[in-house]
């Protein structure tokens, strides 16, 4: 019966008019959310991919400062492993990326450098990281090599006053240099004279410059061997920290927790939520005001199926009346008229996730839209759809339109057929 209401009767086709609008309006609504939701989180995750890359997933530091004992740290850091049981978010991670528990894979060590660099031209700031090139390459991702050499010639440093540094793109630029160029860096600490603090000046030989594809990372990072930065601040083997990439990446604050527990004070350990909260936090934010603002569109779609089931309700008194005194409860006049609008709902619903899911794969595949890549840090826009955000959307529309058709569907069980019949 509900099924028969849908197809409204010719002198009543304005109702079915309605209904389609409804169900158009719930459709618009969670094809909107979806594609919204898909792009937002696109964006997240090349972000993260970007950040991720050039930076570690974990940070070692001890309070203490430069510490040694290198190798030996190194050795128990990458012995941590957290099994699915003790995890935490394991239930979360099998479900969006497949992973049941993580592992360290490798922990590179890092010494860092804040200098500034001449040119004769021009001077900049720069923040650089001593890396050891065998393992740096297992944590983290270099940037497209412009001109000169990569990480690897690193390995061809075997000591010496010229230091080999690798650059970034814009810092190039504004420098005024390429590879092959010898520079000066100005170390802020440096001998104490009578006239005060004098800065240490060395000279560093640009043997490549590479593109990491964000303003900030090619303005203001680069890259030396770990020797020559140890020799440069004079820490003969000490480090100032480890870098530490992990297996799955929503588990790095449980292994983070592993190794504090593990070396014990006074080291401490930083994770990549941690060291980028602002700016993820600030997108998390972003996302769930998209995903409420969008709603309010299943929410206008939801008033028309109740405007629908009540104009429904007037139209169809007199069935109504027949039921009842046939027989029919209460109980099966509200069932009617629910069904009829959650079907109203469900369809639309339907429509929606195929839409979204149809015009997320369309901008994935063919990349029609273009975004300026200087400012987006690509040029077409990213697509992930996970499939627990389309069920939640799913879910939370179908129950906004159930909830909408109770109204209506009470008007409808409340009908006195006595009145309705004696005045027929």
């Amino acid at each position: 019966m509900a099924l028969r209401y849908l197809r409204a009767k010719k002198k009543h086709k304005f109702i079915s008019i309605i209904s389609a609008i409804s169900t158009g309006g719930v459709a618009l609504g969670v094809m909107a959310l979806i594609v919204v939701i898909a792009v937002m989180a696109g964006f997240e995750n090349h972000l993260r991919t970007k950040i991720l890359g050039i930076n570690a997933h974990l940070l070692v530091r001890s309070y203490t400062g430069p510490f040694d004992h290198v190798e030996a740290i190194k050795k128990r850091i990458e012995g941590v492993s957290i099994p699915p049981k003790s995890a935490i978010f394991g239930l979360f991670s099998r479900l969006r990326h497949g992973e049941e528990g993580a592992r360290v894979i490798c922990a590179t060590p890092i010494v860092y450098i804040q200098a500034l660099l001449s040119s004769g031209r021009a001077v900049s700031g720069v923040a650089i990281r001593g890396v050891d090139p065998e393992s740096v390459k297992k944590v983290v991702t270099f940037g497209k090599i412009i001109s000169g050499r990569g990480i690897s010639a690193f390995k061809e440093y075997k000591g010496g006053d010229i230091y080999p540094i690798i650059i970034g793109k814009e810092l190039a630029l504004t420098l005024g240099i390429s590879a092959g160029d010898s520079i000066r860096i100005v170390l802020p600490s440096g001998t104490i004279t009578p006239i005060g603090m004098m800065p240490r000046i060395r000279t560093v030989r640009v043997i490549g410059v590479q593109s990491i594809g964000m303003y900030e990372y090619d303005m203001s990072l680069a890259f030396m061997p770990l020797k020559a930065a140890q020799r440069l601040l004079g820490l003969k083997n000490q480090i100032h920290a480890f870098e530490v990439k992990v297996s799955d990446i929503y588990m790095a604050p449980q292994i983070s927790k592993k190794i504090m527990e593990i070396l014990g004070y006074p080291f401490w350990v930083m994770d990549w939520q941690q060291m980028s909260r602002n700016l993820f936090s600030a997108m998390e934010l972003e996302k769930f005001a998209m995903f409420v603002v969008l709603t309010l569109i299943v929410l206008v779609a939801a008033f028309n199926i109740i405007s629908t089931l009540s104009m429904m309700v007037m139209e169809k008194k007199s069935d109504i009346a027949i039921l009842k005194a046939m027989g029919a409860t209460n109980a099966l006049i509200l069932r009617i008229f629910m069904l009829h609008g959650s079907i109203i709902g469900f369809l639309g619903t339907f429509l929606g996730v195929s839409g979204g899911i149809g015009l997320c794969w369309l901008l994935k595949r063919y990349k029609f839209i273009k975004i300026p890549k200087e400012v987006y840090y690509t040029d077409t826009i990213p697509i992930l759809l996970y499939k627990s955000d389309v069920a939640m959307i799913a879910i939370c529309a179908l129950i906004i339109c159930v909830l909408a058709t109770i109204y209506p569907a009470r008007q409808a069980s409340k009908v006195d057929p006595s009145k309705i019949l004696r005045n027929a």
